[in-house]
């Protein structure tokens, strides 16, 4: 009985197992595969029949080692062709990620190189523009979250602003995008995207959806954050050193695992006591008051009133193109200002 029960379950596990691997394939190749859209369809079909047979051949033993060894072959042939997908720096991008940024430190001082700030006339019509700039670490006093909305109260572009002693440099991290491709969340589970850090003028990144993007429109909530100097210190030389390494060693965008929220996370690890992973993280629209719960921002006013209060739409586009841009924006922010020493 006992060696009946062991056998059963393992039956049971290995179809599971094998249910599990069908269906990501078979979506992997209908989204993404090669062979243009009757090709994926076609393979994502036939991998799909193979993963089916091999199921009901585990639970009903009939034809059990011609099935397996069919899908065995599948199984292989698909993953021979996602070891094939590799990220690269070397693609036509989209002018607005067609640079990395990157960095170089002596001592104190970290020089930032191709700093976006772009000259919108719409969204879609601009001029390109970058700039280098010295920032000192012993200046950095502030950093803030950023978290856009244009899709109801659960998702959320979520990006970091880094203040030194009134200047002020944001970095976003999102899927680098090629000429002509459009984003598609289903898409980013399955290496489509390269990950990219855009390291920009505040006058660009959140100008841009303030005051540009109309369809839809988006709102955007700056928060600043309170947490010790030293922390937002180590934070910024982590995004640092990531945004140099992706130079060298470019890395694949992921919608679950490797996205502006869950990127932000991991490189908040760099300090003590990092925040939790969270299904508020995962839902990125809940983040921010997330990060309030836990400490990270202002609680002298309830979340609801700190949120309203945080929206920046209206501050961004009466100051427009300002030089003053960055401080206009915080201007009566609730817990603006330097963090917590």
């Amino acid at each position: 009985m006992t060696l009946r029960f062991l056998t059963g379950s393992v039956r049971w596990l290995g179809a599971l197992a094998a249910a599990g691997l069908t269906g990501w394939g078979a979506l992997a190749l209908a989204v993404v595969g090669p062979g243009g859209d009757i090709g994926r369809h076609v393979l994502a079909g036939v991998y799909g029949l193979a993963g089916l047979v091999a199921i009901v051949a585990l639970l009903a033993r009939r034809w059990r080692p011609l099935a397996l060894a069919a899908f065995g072959v599948a199984l292989i042939a698909v993953f021979a062709w996602w070891s094939s997908l590799r990220p690269s720096n070397e693609r036509d991008w989209q002018p607005e990620v067609a640079k990395l940024a990157y960095a170089t430190i002596q001592g104190d001082l970290v020089t930032v190189h191709d700093i976006r700030n772009f000259d919108y006339r719409t969204e879609t019509d601009f001029t390109p523009a970058y700039y280098d700039r010295t920032f000192d670490l012993r200046k950095l006093d502030s950093g803030d979250l950023v978290a856009v909305y244009w899709m109801g109260p659960a998702i959320a572009h979520l990006f970091l602003s880094f203040g030194f002693g009134g200047d002020h440099l944001a970095i976003s991290i999102e899927a680098r995008k090629e000429r002509g491709e459009g984003y598609s969340s289903v898409k980013g589970f399955f290496r489509q995207y390269e990950l990219v850090y855009v390291v920009a003028d505040e006058r660009d990144v959140i100008r841009l959806r303030t005051n540009y993007r109309k369809d839809p429109p988006e709102q955007v909530y700056l928060y600043p954050v309170r947490v010790p100097r030293e922390n937002i210190r180590r934070l910024f030389l982590e995004y640092v050193r990531k945004m140099n390494r992706l130079r060298e060693h470019p890395e694949f965008y992921n919608t679950l695992t490797t996205n502006c929220t869950t990127a932000i996370l991991m490189n908040t690890r760099v300090n003590p006591q990092p925040i939790p992973l969270s299904w508020k993280v995962l839902l990125s629209g809940y983040a921010p008051a997330y990060a309030y719960d836990m400490g990270r921002l202002d609680r002298s006013l309830p979340f609801e009133e700190l949120e309203r209060r945080s929206l920046v739409n209206p501050a961004a586009q009466a100051a427009d193109q300002a030089a003053d841009f960055s401080r206009r924006i915080r201007a009566g922010l609730p817990g603006a200002g330097p963090g917590r020493p």
